[in-house]
């Protein structure tokens, strides 16, 4: 079974419940193990190369280390906590060390589920599966896949228009304003070109018969079977029994809203 495979629906329920269930526990076991097994999950089944997920992996970790840092050295020090290290004012508990490992690895758990939605799922057949089976207004659907594809074709024309003032002898953009009034020579055609494209691509539509009625049959059709259920059923389940061996080794905390 790979990813590809599954309801792209399902899957981001699937990716919503995990977080939304994640967000209820604050220990540093519970989002590594669901971290170590999305991560795993993702290069296994859904067939992505470490190279393109690490790089897009990356930033957040920088992001995780700042709130590490961060709940570090702005936490609050309870009495009867355990001091790790002290000097001067900076104090260094267990307890503190363990809230800020928990917000650092929830965010790297966070950002691993969403990778391995957005790495596993076309955009245009999570917009089918939303009209089908979510019931997505087929008019909004096909407006986002319509500006979805325009966006290449948008930078094709921005490149042309680019080249087409630099050969004209047009000067490149130093100060602030020669900078806004190179925007605007820019804006004006990308403007005018989408303008464009969007009148031809609702004539072509509207030629087509779309109507944007709901009740109208698709030629690729997005169905739900028992695999699908099957994985939201292993990511819920793994979750769940990653909380449950942080219990059982003594770490596991609900969240109160402080840190």
């Amino acid at each position: 079974m790979l990813l590809h495979d599954i309801n792209p629906s399902i899957k981001a329920l699937t990716v919503i419940v995990c977080v939304l269930i994640l967000s209820v526990f604050f220990d540093p076991v519970t989002p590594m193990l669901t971290l170590a097994v999305t991560a795993a999950a993702t290069f296994i089944f859904g067939k992505v190369s470490f190279k393109r997920w690490i790089l897009l992996f990356s930033p957040f970790i920088f992001m995780a280390l700042i709130y590490i840092w961060s709940a570090l050295i702005f936490s609050r020090t309870h009495e009867g906590e355990t001091i790790l290290w002290s000097w001067g004012i900076l104090i260094l508990t267990e307890e503190s060390l363990q809230r800020a490992l928990s917000l650092g690895l929830r965010v790297l758990s966070f950002t691993s589920l969403s990778l391995l939605f957005i790495l596993t799922t076309k955009p245009s057949e999570f917009l089918l599966s939303l009209m089908q089976q979510c019931r997505l207004p087929p008019k909004l659907a096909y407006g986002i896949m319509a500006g979805y594809r325009f966006l290449p074709l948008m930078k094709e024309e921005f490149e042309i228009i680019r080249s087409a003032h630099r050969i004209r002898g047009v000067p490149k953009a130093r100060s602030l304003p020669e900078k806004i009034a190179e925007l605007k020579r820019y804006a004006v055609p990308l403007l005018a070109g989408a303008i464009r494209k969007a009148e031809r691509t609702a004539m072509a539509m509207e030629s087509k018969g779309f109507t944007g009625d709901k009740n109208r049959n698709y030629y690729h059709k997005i169905a739900v079977s028992p695999k699908d259920w099957l994985f939201f059923a292993f990511f819920i389940a793994m979750v769940l029994a990653s909380a449950y061996i942080s219990w059982f080794f003594g770490f596991l905390q609900l969240y109160n809203g402080e840190l």
